[in-house]
């Protein structure tokens, strides 16, 4: 690697997330912060420090003129791009605190949350976005402006039945002269996040300034990040984990962030950009994984024992340089290796990245040492929307990807009944908005936040999550199981594009799932079944066969936890269908209504039908 520089801005000196940006903006404003792809120009774009700034300024004049007093509250409806920096650091600058909404959040989930926030400005990209919502809001006459990024022709007719409605290009003025001061508070409230929660209504998780700063500086004592470092970001700002570690972080190193056009563009935007770090959850890595398996299984016996091989040999030289295992002399094969497999696959990432950061979920162990016996270093970490959000992570030099790795500077970790973890952070939510009760069940009166997560900690302080309180199956025989490990080795299977394992209180365990639709037509092709006809899905051969490989994937569950029936459909569960949460979890609650008739099918009709809790 060349000379690269630190250039480290500190928590305590920052003091307030606008701060943070001054300060970046003394050190070097004329190097890149950011780069977004204008559509207009077919090209990659670059934004300075000092660019940022510039808009900033007149983002803060505008704000100025809309009577908000600090404390108010503000919510951003966009797509990562330069455009939603520039909105929340004028907010913060202002005092005023920041509401991020999921872009492909239902309308109902939007106007509840804009409503319990008492929201008073929202900005949002068009005039479709806002014709899907208004509807939605009903009374709500609190929303103050309605501010559109990128209004279109369709703006026109919705101006003269709504006042609240403006244009930004119209709105803004064409300079903002000097930037405001920054506050000298960190402790006072800076964002509200809602969770989005798989049963009821998403909580407000109040987050301060000093929050989010002393997470994102924790992080980089375990990861050490430069100047020339280019973060590549995909996950939503809305997302604590993206907004912490792929938003705020980079300012207080100096970093480059280019915003992805797309998960659909995101292996073309990584030969493109070839960035250095990445924040991720597992389900891209899930997706690559599959994809190569995939192609693996059409081609030659032979390239899949090489794979095979390069990743074994990989992960063998990973385990000796982390001082975990002894060389072995067929390490000796890794240069041929690294050429004829592993180098390949990391030209397919950019062929730069140092580090991919994986948190929102578990990352299958499985994949994670795929990829890291291929050179690609995987991070576990864990947190909690919360905890602003991270807990934990693994270090580079350090690296045990079964575990969620070691906890942060400041942050203390126990096991308590149940083997729950406890924690005990800087990051620390200042509670939830409007809601003391559900507050006090969160955190304990000693302080301790009760993550709902059942732990281990091994002597060496690396942390492993072994389950979920609230999400053990108990069949009628006594026994327990853990469904969401169940349904993440099922969905490792590439046919299977989603899972829920279902069991409580039953005699036995069966499955919903959702079949990948890219898919479906060879095998349908493979059992002599019509892809078209809906009675394909409930054929015995189909049931079969899936029953199989389900039995394969669950090959290393204890004997009992044994999928008898399966539910089959292609329909996927989505945010619209209202079967998913922005940060893309299941609600089993909701799976389970919408397939009621399959699950009495599996099981029979009667009083026994699976708890819908």
């Amino acid at each position: 690697m060349e000379q690269w520089n630190e250039d480290l801005i500190s928590a305590d000196s920052a003091i307030t997330l606008y701060g943070l940006f001054l300060q970046r903006l003394r050190r070097s404003p004329d190097l890149v912060a950011y780069k977004s792809y204008s559509r207009e120009s077919s090209s990659w774009k670059d934004y300075t420090w000092r660019d940022m700034a510039r808009q900033i300024a007149c983002w803060q004049r505008a704000l100025a003129d809309e009577g908000l007093a600090p404390g108010d509250r503000v919510a951003i409806q966009l797509r990562n791009s330069p455009e939603w920096v520039v909105f929340d650091q004028a907010c913060q600058s202002m005092g005023l605190v920041v509401v991020p909404l999921y872009t492909d959040d239902r309308p109902e989930n939007t106007s509840y949350i804009l409503a319990d926030a008492d929201v008073k400005l929202l900005l949002i990209r068009g005039a479709g976005r806002w014709s899907r919502l208004a509807p939605e809001l009903g009374e709500n006459r609190l929303l103050q402006r309605v501010l559109m990024l990128d209004p279109g022709r369709e703006m026109e007719p919705l101006l003269q039945d709504d006042d609240r409605l403006v244009s930004v290009s119209d709105w803004l003025p064409e300079s903002g002269g000097e930037l405001c001061g920054a506050g000298t508070d960190g402790h006072v409230l800076a964002s509200i996040i809602y969770t989005s929660g798989t049963t009821g209504r998403p909580k407000g998780v109040m987050l301060s300034h000093h929050n989010i700063l002393s997470v994102a500086h924790g992080a980089l004592v375990l990861l050490d990040c430069y100047r020339e470092d280019l973060f590549l970001s995909f996950l939503p700002l809305s997302h604590t984990f993206e907004r912490t570690c792929g938003y705020y972080l980079p300012i207080m190193t100096g970093s480059t962030v280019a915003y992805s056009r797309s998960v659909a563009q995101l292996a073309e935007d990584l030969q493109t950009l070839q960035p250095t770090l990445m924040i991720a959850v597992p389900r891209i890595f899930e997706r690559v994984y599959g994809r190569i398996r995939e192609q693996l299984k059409g081609g030659s016996g032979l390239a899949a024992r090489i794979f095979d091989l390069a990743v074994h040999v990989g992960w063998e030289r990973f385990q000796w340089q982390q001082g975990r295992a002894p060389w072995r002399p067929q390490q000796l094969l890794w240069p041929l290796l690294n050429r004829l497999v592993a180098a390949k696959i990391k030209a397919k990432l950019g062929g730069r990245l140092r580090a991919a950061v994986s948190g929102g979920a578990p990352l299958s162990p499985e994949i994670a040492e795929a990829f890291i016996g291929l050179g690609i270093p995987i991070l576990q970490g864990y947190g909690l929307t919360e905890t602003s959000p991270n807990i934990s992570v693994n270090p580079m030099e350090d690296n045990i990807p079964a575990s969620v790795g070691v906890p942060l500077r400041n942050v203390e970790v126990c096991i308590g009944e149940n083997d729950e973890l406890l924690v005990k952070s800087p990051g620390v939510m200042l509670g939830y908005w409007n809601n003391h009760a559900a507050t006090a069940r969160m955190i304990d009166s000693e302080g301790w936040l009760h993550t709902g997560d059942q732990a281990r900690i091994d002597q060496n302080n690396h942390i492993y999550i072994t389950g979920r309180i609230k999400d053990i199956l108990v069949l009628s025989n006594g026994e327990k199981v853990p469904p969401s490990d169940m349904e993440l080795a099922i969905t490792l299977d590439p046919i299977f594009e989603q899972a829920v394992v279902i069991g409580e209180g039953r005699p036995y365990l069966s499955a919903l799932v959702v079949l990948n639709g890219d898919l479906w037509p060879g095998l349908t092709q493979e059992l002599g079944l019509d892809p078209m006809a809906p009675a394909s899905l409930q054929d015995s051969r189909l049931s079969s066969l899936l029953l199989g490989r389900i039995r394969d994937a669950l090959k290393d569950f204890p004997g009992y936890a044994k999928i008898r029936r399966v539910s089959v459909c292609l329909e996927p569960w989505t945010i619209e269908n209202g079967l998913l949460t922005p940060t893309l979890k299941i609600k089993r609650a909701m799976v389970f209504e919408h397939n009621q008739d399959a699950i009495d099918q599996m099981y029979g009709s009667g009083p026994a039908a699976p708890s819908r809790r």
